[in-house]
C-alpha cells in the first residue's frame, strides 16, 4: 500500500471561509461525493441523501442566515438525514441519523481537502428555508450546509486545538 499521510491530510482541513470563483470540476466534485458514498454507517442504514446546489439564486437562498463569504463557494451540499432509515439503538432508542450524516460530511471535508477544494460544515442555516429550495419530503431533515470552492488564501489558518492531555482520559 502506497505511504499516505492522513494526519496530513487532517491538518490540512480546516473550515474555509473565503472562496475564489473559480468552478469546480465534475471529476473533482464526483471524487468528493465518492468518499461520501464510502462513509461508514450504523448496521450500513446509509440514512442520508445529498443534494448539489449550484444554481446562484438557491445557494443565496440557503445561505441567507448564513456568513456572506460563504456566497462565493461555487457549490453547495446539503447533507439531509432520513431518521426513519437510520439504525435506532434498541437499549434506549437512540436514533444515529446525525451521526451517521456527520460522518459522512466529514468525509466530504476531508476529500475536499485532498483534492485541494476548501469547504465548511455550516449548521446556522434556515431550516425552513432549505426544506423549500430542496423541496424536501416529510421524512427528510436538513442537517448540515457544505459550501466547496477553492480557497481564495492560500494560508491554512493555525488551529487552536486542545493538548491532548486534556482531552483525553483512560478509562
Amino acid at each position: 500500500m502506497e505511504d499516505f499521510d492522513f494526519i496530513g491530510l487532517c491538518e490540512r482541513r480546516y473550515s474555509c471561509r473565503n472562496y475564489s470563483d473559480l468552478k469546480i470540476e465534475k471529476e473533482t466534485l464526483d471524487t468528493i461525493l465518492r468518499a461520501a458514498q464510502l462513509a461508514p454507517s450504523a448496521c450500513n442504514r446509509q440514512p442520508w441523501r445529498f443534494y448539489i446546489v449550484e444554481d446562484a439564486d438557491k445557494r443565496a437562498e440557503l445561505l441567507a442566515k448564513s456568513k456572506p463569504a460563504f456566497l462565493a463557494a461555487p457549490v453547495v451540499i446539503a447533507a439531509v438525514g432520513l431518521h426513519d432509515v437510520a439504525w435506532h439503538r434498541p437499549s434506549d432508542g437512540k436514533d444515529h441519523t446525525d451521526i451517521d450524516v456527520a460522518i459522512a460530511v466529514e468525509h466530504i471535508c476531508l476529500a475536499a481537502a485532498d483534492q485541494g477544494v476548501g469547504s465548511c460544515w455550516v449548521c446556522s442555516f434556515d431550516v425552513e428555508a432549505a426544506r423549500r429550495v430542496l423541496k424536501l419530503t416529510e421524512g427528510e431533515e436538513p442537517i448540515a450546509l457544505i459550501p466547496l470552492g477553492y480557497p481564495s488564501d492560500a494560508a491554512i489558518p493555525n488551529k487552536d486545538r486542545k493538548p491532548l492531555h486534556e482531552i483525553i482520559r483512560h478509562a
